[in-house]
């Protein structure tokens, strides 16, 4: 046939090669020898008449393999005997020479890698063809629905189970017996009861003690932690708490400003941002008291250590103006001393004074480095008083409370006894200050939160503390996490960490009313702390005498300590707010200071229930008395009641201070302006109490009242 005559030179050069010649060249992916290649080539026509067809190409296998293969030369640079694939051009430069073994550990690990998405795409495929799994729109919104139902009760019952707060606490039994000694609480005596520890032989007397002004004021810097954002709560802030005589002076007549001569408010924050950098400059040259960290805004991921390092090197307070009967302190920064810095708006009065003479003292190291939250509304004079007594009190226990009275900490008692032995009956006194009668307080004063760290929103350290908190560097190296948290983890690994005075005050710091948290309860003053003191311990004797038969303070001692009492709930109950519970106001149109008025705590117009009494509260003789309610029975109107109301000396019961020190979680403007009306606003005497007063007797005023109501002073001055 014509087809078979071609007249092709590479054609005819193919038919006159032998077998193997004809098959490399079918094959040319055939791996041949030097030979055969050769004589390709030398039977080939070099120039073609007409392009050369392509080869006809078969997979390369076992069959297309020379029956010598084994017998080849081998060569570094043909490679091995493994069949060349299209795989194989991914092959990179560095992989040149490992051969097969590299390429197995590739697909090995091609394998190993792909199984898991296999199993998932396997589940996928399984679950898309259920006859149960949605395909209609209907059934498509119903599950996404059910899923999300179920992602929101999962989350809310994981934040009810890592929630450590899930039942309100015994704050009554707070109030009752305060604090007996401040050991930190690794080297306290384990108690189940509500305290920090049990009642001792002699109970405290409640704040403030008789010699209080006595004492020369304490140097406190109050650095409230703030944002450049945070404008308005600022301005709140200035304009209430940081300068309102009450606060800085005490209820009544006050002490014009002496004790808080020496307090200072300033706002910490980190650097603004951007937007808010004009604003903030115009902020600090207006009023003097903002604080500009280097660092970025932030809350548990090194502020507060920021904030102790600048205090260490930056931080200055007023001196003590006036002579007072008990020297200050002896103490090893005393003699430091620096320029006094601008002065803010808010700031002592005595300190305005000073600038005024020009010629003002040098201020000195405060004594008390406070860090609060900007949530929390701080009454000056209240907390400065605490913070006094802590400076001048004996060993690790309150101020006012005698050694008699409290047995040593349990790591004192093992130094008392080996002392013992050697015949010194001194030893023990030393032991239990060691130094700290010579050298400089160490004190940690807060809310102490489950016996473990003091609360976030207002906590202080004694300078002491804050200049080895600045410069120590296993601290610096522990400046993350929950600032709170961190901050008493600094007091475990202190040298002297067995000494510190871990100060708490869980009585007169406590959350917004309205806030419904565990630590919430009414607007908390003396008088109302006195018939809970009274109710408590009334409980107390009537219960040990029923569990061991005797009600002496020794032996409710015994009881406590030994469990014996259980904790009534009674103990956790607040006439104004209820944990987990909306507050609504206890009647219907109410005026703001009616309403206000409802959230303090015992008061007659928080024990209505929608301008009813509550049934279900019995009420001590005292506090029916005091509201002029003839029983329970009587229900009194919402007019009456406002009208029984005590004044703030009254509730204060003639004294300075001894109340509230610090209201927190304030988290709406509309709550702190609340708070403000009710530890600032009140009037010193009430319409009845002056009407029940005699003819022409003059009533003490402060100026705190010319500052809420100037017809209160008016009307005494009339009366004179």
């Amino acid at each position: 046939m014509g087809f078979l005559a071609s007249s092709d030179p590479q054609h005819d050069a193919y038919d006159a090669l032998p077998n193997a010649e004809s098959s490399a060249a079918r094959f040319p992916y055939h791996e041949s020898s030097s030979e055969e290649r050769s004589s390709i080539e030398s039977a080939s026509t070099p120039v073609p008449s007409r392009p050369a067809s392509p080869p006809h190409l078969t997979a390369t296998g076992k069959a297309s393999r020379a029956p010598s293969e084994a017998e080849e030369p081998t060569s570094p640079l043909l490679g091995g005997s493994t069949p060349y694939s299209q795989k194989d051009k991914a092959r990179k430069w560095w992989n040149i020479g490992n051969g097969t073994s590299s390429t197995g550990s590739r697909r090995r690990r091609r394998k190993r890698d792909g199984y898991a998405l296999r199993i998932v795409r396997k589940a996928t495929r399984r679950l898309v063809q259920h006859p149960l799994f949605p395909r209609q729109p209907v059934t498509i919104a119903f599950a996404v629905l059910l899923f999300s139902l179920f992602g929101l009760s999962l989350g809310l019952s994981l934040k009810y189970l890592l929630n450590p707060d899930k039942e309100p606490l015994p704050w009554r039994a707070y109030c009752a017996i305060p604090p007996t000694n401040t050991v930190p609480p690794a080297f306290r005596r384990a108690s189940s009861f509500p305290y920090l520890d049990p009642i001792p032989n002699v109970v405290p007397e409640p704040f403030p003690p008789d010699d209080l002004d006595t004492l020369p004021p304490a140097g406190v810097l109050v650095g409230v932690f703030s944002m450049d954002s945070s404008f308005e709560r600022r301005m709140l802030i200035r304009s209430t708490w940081a300068s309102h005589p009450r606060s800085r002076n005490g209820a009544g007549q006050g002490d014009d400003g002496k004790g808080t001569s020496r307090t200072l408010v300033r706002f910490i924050m980190g650097q603004p941002r951007k937007n808010f950098e004009r604003q903030i400059e115009t902020e600090m040259e207006m009023y003097n008291d903002l604080i500009i960290l280097p660092m970025v805004e932030n809350m548990n991921n090194g502020k507060t250590h920021a904030y102790f390092t600048w205090a260490a090197s930056n931080a200055w307070v007023p001196p003590v103006y006036f002579d007072t009967p008990v020297p200050a302190p002896d103490v090893s920064y005393a003699n430091q001393t620096g320029s006094p810095l601008p002065l803010a708006p808010h700031d002592p009065v005595l300190a305005w004074e000073q600038h005024a003479s020009g010629h003002p003292q040098p201020w000195v190291r405060p004594d008390y480095v406070v860090k609060v939250d900007d949530d929390a509304f701080v009454m000056l004079a209240e907390l400065e008083a605490r913070m006094r007594t802590e400076l001048h009190a004996k060993g690790q226990r309150p101020y006012g409370v005698g050694s008699s009275a409290i047995p040593p900490p349990p790591y004192l008692e093992d130094k008392s006894a080996v002392h013992a032995d050697n015949g010194s009956a001194t030893a023990a006194a030393t032991n239990e200050r060691r130094g700290a009668e010579a050298g400089d307080p160490l004190v940690y004063w807060g809310y102490l939160v489950k016996n473990k760290f003091m609360g976030g929103e207002l906590y202080g350290l004694s300078w002491s503390i804050v200049d080895w908190v600045a410069n120590d560097p296993t601290v610096k190296g522990m400046v993350k996490g929950a600032e709170d948290k961190t901050t008493a983890r600094w007091m475990t690994i202190h040298p002297q960490a067995p000494e510190i005075q871990w100060a708490s005050e869980r009585c007169w710091m406590y959350d917004h009313p309205r806030s419904g948290t565990v630590y919430a309860h009414g607007f908390l003053f003396p008088s109302e702390r006195t018939r809970i003191r009274n109710s408590v311990w009334e409980y107390l004797r009537s219960a040990t005498e029923a569990a061991i038969g005797g009600n002496s303070l020794t032996e409710i001692s015994s009881a406590l300590s030994s469990s014996a009492i259980p904790t009534p709930t009674e103990w956790a109950h607040s006439s104004v707010s209820t944990f987990g519970v909306r507050y609504v106001d206890p009647a219907k149109d109410l005026s703001l200071s009616q309403s206000v008025e409802a959230l303090v705590e015992g008061s007659g117009l928080s024990h209505l229930r929608m301008g009813k009494l509550s049934e279900s509260l019995l009420l001590p003789p005292d506090l029916v008395l005091v509201y002029g309610i003839a029983g329970v029975d009587a229900s009194p109107g919402v007019e009456n009641t406002w009208n029984g109301r005590e004044g703030q000396v009254s509730r204060y019961e003639q004294k300075r201070v001894g109340g509230t020190v610090v209201v927190h979680f304030i988290k709406k403007n509309a709550w702190f302006l609340e708070t403000a009306l009710a530890l600032l606003g009140s009037k010193d005497y009430t319409d009845a109490e002056r009407e029940s007063l005699v003819g022409g007797e003059r009533l003490p005023m402060g100026v705190s009242s010319v500052w809420t109501d100037v017809s209160a002073f008016k009307n005494a001055s009339a009366s004179a």
